[in-house]
């Protein structure tokens, strides 16, 4: 393990390392796609912070134990992660010349991953640096070689020292995810779900000391790691839990890899299809329940096993089968019986069509708010998710429904109408610091705002059909303005004077030049 010959290391920023993790996709820029080589940047960012925390543990060690290899040794195998002997970046970084790259990364990600046991167990498998993806041999060699040496630059200690804070690489981790999302299109909402949502989000279900937290379609983690973030903010305690299952197996990888590097090592995340084969489950086989449930499904999934539901041997869908084509009451379905009985409160992203689509999805909208399981629902703008222009809604559901002052069973249902405010951006539109508040705050009061907010009864919900379509409840219409019909006849008579004046100007004009009578 090479030692740092370096005491005076200063401290580097987040936007610094921002930047020049983005800039090392220059060298894949124009070879192949963003959606492909997102998984290397991102790996390689996994393995060189890895590598040199693990440096600077090790170097540390050497300054206080000197030549004890043995000692070093057992005391480093007691780190929070191993590294492999021959694993380590820079250990590809000093063999970049030769032939062999792919391979060599490949090797060391397999010993990494073979070393750490399940923290680590199959995050590699789906990723390949030794792929055809990247051109023939040599082609493939040089990519590799620059992407190696792009990271080994100084910009890129990400050293402990340097760093000062396990965040800063996880935030940087984030800013990729996000970056990679708004130049994949319509492939983005499978992993990443915008910071200001995840906020919001976290902010409404109040995870507290002790919850267990589950995100059913958790992309790559990042609302999960929100609502820890939350816990710790709201109670100084890292008390909780993370679930989470994503059927995309490299989606899941980058889940466990943004689990590793913000410290989230209380979690469980299962790679698998939740509506078709649910991981989550206890040692009897049934579902597990959580006090916190929350998820950005993606939107109206075609073919999402709408042919095994009747069937299904967890009861999910005692309320009906939603149709073949749009799978998001599956995901609500699911995501319901996985509430725990009394603490169990659920935040879901849904399109609009959830809210008044008639039908299958109609009896099963009805059943949830006879059920008086609905809480909330949050219109929000336009353009704020990657990959759909639609405007979306969260819906906020809870198990157990009562007026914190009276603790009477509260049947009411909250509308916000957050659509209309947003930073507006060319393509994707943003909700701000001062949005997000003004939503939480009147979610908090639970009464009616005008032109904003309505806090309907069960019974104007009957009355409306169980439409939860919010212009029927939070009326927006602005009246215009009275006309004042007498100013507009006094206007029109000045400037019906004044064209007079002007003709009669004009005339003379002309008359002067020889033209006219």
């Amino acid at each position: 393990m090479p030692t740092s010959t370096s005491n005076n290391i200063s401290q580097i920023n987040q936007d610094d390392i921002n930047k020049a993790v983005w800039n090392a996709c220059d060298t894949f820029r124009g070879v192949i796609s963003a959606d492909t080589y997102k998984d290397f940047i991102l790996t390689m960012l996994f393995l060189k912070y890895l590598s040199d925390v693990y440096k600077d543990e090790y170097n540390k060690l050497v300054e206080q134990f000197g030549d004890n290899p043995e000692l070093i040794h057992a005391m480093m195998a007691k780190q929070r992660f191993v590294l492999p002997e021959g694993a380590s970046f820079w250990d590809l970084y000093e063999q970049r010349h030769q032939p062999g790259n792919g391979q060599r990364i490949d090797e060391a990600l397999h010993a990494i991953e073979e070393a750490n046991g399940t923290k680590l167990k199959n995050v590699f498998q789906d990723i390949s640096f030794n792929t055809d993806k990247l051109g023939q041999d040599k082609q493939k060699n040089e990519l590799l070689r620059h992407l190696l040496e792009d990271f080994g630059k100084d910009i890129l200690n990400l050293s402990v020292e340097r760093v000062g804070s396990l965040d800063v690489i996880g935030n940087a981790y984030e800013y990729l995810i996000k970056h990679f999302a708004a130049s994949s299109g319509a492939t983005a909402g499978e992993f990443y779900t915008p910071p200001e949502v995840s906020s919001l989000l976290a902010t409404i279900l109040e995870p507290n000391e002790g919850d267990e937290i589950c995100d059913p379609a958790c992309g790559s983690g990042s609302l999960l790691i929100k609502c820890g973030a939350m816990v710790r903010q709201n109670s100084n305690s890292k008390k909780y839990a993370l679930y989470g299952q994503e059927a995309i197996g490299s989606t899941w990888a980058l889940a466990k890899m943004n689990m590793f590097l913000h410290g989230e090592d209380n979690h469980r995340i299962e790679w698998g299809d939740t509506i078709r084969n649910p991981l989550l489950l206890d040692s009897d086989g049934q579902l597990l329940q959580f006090d916190v449930v929350t998820a950005n499904p993606p939107f109206s999934l075609d073919k999402w096993g709408h042919g095994d539901a009747s069937q299904d041997p967890y009861g999910r869908f005692h309320r009906g089968v939603p149709p073949k084509t749009k799978g998001d009451y599956a995901f609500i379905s699911h995501m319901i019986e996985t509430l725990k009985p009394s603490t169990g409160r659920m935040g879901v992203v849904v399109p609009h069509g959830v809210l008044f689509r008639a039908s299958s999805e109609g009896k099963i909208r009805q059943q949830l708010i006879e059920e008086n399981l609905l809480d909330t629902v949050i219109g929000l703008p336009e353009k704020l998710f990657f990959g759909t222009g639609i405007p979306a809604a969260i819906l906020i559901f809870k198990k157990n429904k009562t007026d914190p002052v009276s603790g009477k069973v509260d049947d009411s249902v909250l509308f916000i109408d957050g659509s209309r405010e947003f930073k507006s951006g060319k393509n994707q539109n943003q909700l701000t610091t001062e949005n997000i508040n003004e939503i939480i705050e009147t979610y908090k009061a639970r009464e009616s705002v005008d032109k904003y907010a309505y806090l309907a009864s069960f019974d104007e919900i009957v009355d409306n059909d169980f439409n939860l379509n919010i212009p029927r409840y939070v009326d927006t219409f602005e009246e215009e303005a009275e006309i004042d019909l007498d100013a507009v006849r006094s206007e029109r008579l000045e400037l019906k004077a004044e064209l007079e004046n002007l003709e009669t100007e004009m005339a003379g004009f002309l008359k002067e030049l020889g033209y006219g009578a």
